[in-house]
């Protein structure tokens, strides 16, 4: 899907990101995981309409030992591949999983495409949670490239955008071709991807 020529609409909760040549030391950066933020939800923060939320869903009792929910922002956004990274996650379906049990909130990472539709969907599912209506513990965003090659520019700035306003970290996948095809295992995976899973585990057992 391409990308229109103007900026992306700006989330109110995050600073604007201007788009800039990049640089040998950009591209590099942009292959390490965003620095953590330290951001929780805010009370003045409107959230979205209702159509532009993603669902919620009440766990069962058996579905709160599950140590962490991949939240996909969008259809494809890469829940199921997570989920065979990580054994004892769970794919959310693209809906908010809530705990019935207020001390045990669940616990999430919202994952994404980097295509324009797919983070703008992270943007609305960030403001939704940055709002306070989604009583979740979210450790951070995961974007996962959607296509081989460099990111334009306007989706390089919008990726920066998104990820500010993630609390915990901001990990950015490399395009995986193999992936395509269900070879899904960590050991074959990205240095990103396991240093994503290394990082969500280590946190478990927190």
């Amino acid at each position: 899907m391409g990308c229109p020529p103007s900026a992306a609409p700006l989330n109110p909760w995050v600073r604007d990101v201007t788009s800039e040549p990049e640089s040998p030391e950009t591209s590099h950066a942009r292959s390490q995981p965003h620095p953590p933020t330290r951001l929780t939800p805010q009370p003045g923060v409107v959230r979205p309409d209702p159509a532009e939320q993603l669902p919620r869903r009440t766990l069962s009792l058996e579905e709160l030992l599950v140590p962490l929910w991949w939240v996909g922002a969008h259809g494809g956004a890469g829940e199921s591949t997570l989920e065979q990274l990580m054994p004892g996650s769970r794919a959310a379906g693209h809906a908010w999983p809530v705990s019935p049990d207020d001390s045990r909130p669940s616990r999430t990472a919202l994952v994404a495409r980097t295509h324009y539709s797919g983070l703008t969907a992270a943007q609305r599912a960030l403001r939704d949670w940055a709002s306070g209506s989604v009583p979740t513990q979210l450790e951070g965003l995961v974007l996962i490239t959607d296509a081989p090659g460099k990111l334009p520019p306007d989706l390089r700035s919008l990726v920066e955008l998104v990820a500010s306003a993630a609390p915990g970290q901001t990990w950015q996948l490399p395009w995986q071709p193999d992936w395509r095809i269900g070879h899904v295992t960590l050991d074959h995976a990205s240095t990103q991807a396991q240093q994503l899973i290394r990082h969500l585990n280590h946190q478990k057992e927190r």
